[in-house]
């Protein structure tokens, strides 16, 4: 038996807004896929325009770095396939980076809170969105 529950933050790559509108609606769809593919469970899952946040139970033989790379990797191919805006303007969808942390039972509600949260917080004004 086992409750393993991972926070997943990946960004866009320069952290471009590109992640609105049908490519958000789709990048979650990709997600969920996913998830139900590898057995997972999402607890929380919030697209901003430039990053994702991920909140999601796996099982044991899942690295955070697995787990990463199968929403990144996934979800970066077919979205550059079906919006070919995305492949004109950035080389590749996903910064190369993330961040996980592992999320016990005594704060997995507080993680789901932060997400939940994302929207409250002010967007970079530096940020250049890509028509």
């Amino acid at each position: 038996m086992y409750d393993l529950g991972l926070h997943v933050v990946w960004c866009s790559k320069y952290r471009r807004p590109v992640l609105d509108g049908r490519v958000a609606e789709r990048l979650r769809e990709l997600i969920e896929q996913k998830a139900d593919e590898r057995g997972w469970q999402i607890m929380a899952l919030d697209v901003l325009p430039d990053h994702v946040h991920l909140f999601v139970k796996h099982d044991p033989k899942a690295s955070a770095l697995h787990v990463a790379n199968q929403f990144k990797g996934l979800t970066s191919r077919v979205l550059r396939e079906e919006f070919p805006h995305l492949k004109s303007r950035l080389p590749t969808l996903w910064s190369s980076s993330y961040f996980a942390a592992s999320v016990g039972a005594v704060s997995a509600k507080t993680v789901q809170q932060y997400i939940d949260t994302q929207w409250e917080r002010p967007l970079k004004e530096d940020q250049e969105a890509i028509p």
